[in-house]
């Protein structure tokens, strides 16, 4: 065998059982929503012997999910728009304009990434409920900006220090105000890189369970990964209910994942290289 061939399979082999070890999870969950309960007790790994809704419908309308899934979709298209609208802003400016202090604020907003949500839950929840903030989508939208914010700011402003900066002075002497080549030069650029960082954002918002517990106490409001945990202690005697409840929930970012991943591979690759 052929030093090529030989390090292809040194590659191929650890791909393939990290693909498997990726992909089994999402195979058995599938299998065992599509059981009856019967079916999981009496064997858990076996092959469902039919294709049933029946648990996906039980958990979509008994349960709630789908009042869930609704207050997950408008929080996290919130919180997407204005996680993209103020970290496109910030990183133009950080990457392009120059002020004093631009560099400590953006050291502060590195510094800021390295703070876990668990640091600072407990000041956030006293000032949202001082703010009258708690259990209301608007509360939820800010604490989802505040926490995933220096992140959407890093990459941006990454990203944004790639643009030759005789861009910007080209625009400038076209005419254009500094929120002239923000509109007209830094949003197209900066398109590709938008794309990734927003997926990135509606997962971290999407999966997110910490976070919606503080702020959405009442059952009214949870969000849909409430809800799926919910699920584990109502229908703890019925795996297959559960199952469906996770299935509801990752549908969503599987499907976002299958049709963007092209823009996703090259949202990442976008700010690899300057010029």
């Amino acid at each position: 065998m052929s030093g090529r061939r030989l390090g292809r399979w040194v590659a191929a082999v650890p791909m393939a059982a990290l693909a498997l070890a990726t992909i089994y999870p999402m195979v058995f969950t599938v299998n065992v929503a599509m059981k009856t309960r019967r079916e999981y007790i009496l064997d858990r790994f076996s092959p469902a012997s039919s294709l049933q809704m029946n648990n996906i419908s039980e958990a979509w309308n008994s349960v709630g999910m789908a009042r869930y899934f609704a207050n997950s979709v408008i929080v996290v298209a919130c919180a997407v728009i204005l996680l993209l609208l103020i970290g496109s802003m910030a990183g133009f400016a950080l990457s392009q304009l120059r002020f004093r202090g631009s560099k400590l604020l953006f050291l502060g907003i590195l510094a800021a990434l390295f703070v876990p949500f668990q640091v600072i839950m407990v000041p956030l929840a006293r000032v949202m409920a001082d703010t009258g903030l708690i259990d209301t989508y608007p509360g939820l939208v800010l604490a989802y900006v505040a926490q995933f914010l220096p992140f959407t700011v890093f990459l941006m402003t990454s990203h944004y220090r790639t643009i030759p900066a005789e861009i910007i002075h080209a625009a400038r002497i076209d005419g254009n105000t500094t929120y002239g080549v923000y509109r007209r030069i830094m949003i197209p650029l900066g398109a590709p890189a938008l794309l990734s960082v927003g997926i990135l954002d509606t997962l971290f918002c999407w999966n997110d369970v910490l976070i919606a517990l503080v702020m959405m106490p009442s059952a009214e409001h949870r969000t849909l990964m409430i809800g799926v945990t919910s699920l584990r202690g109502q229908y703890s005697d019925d795996i297959p209910t559960f199952a469906s409840g996770v299935l509801i929930a990752a549908i969503p970012v599987l499907l976002l994942y299958l049709f963007l991943q092209r823009q996703i591979a090259d949202g990442v690759t976008a700010g690899s290289t300057k010029g």
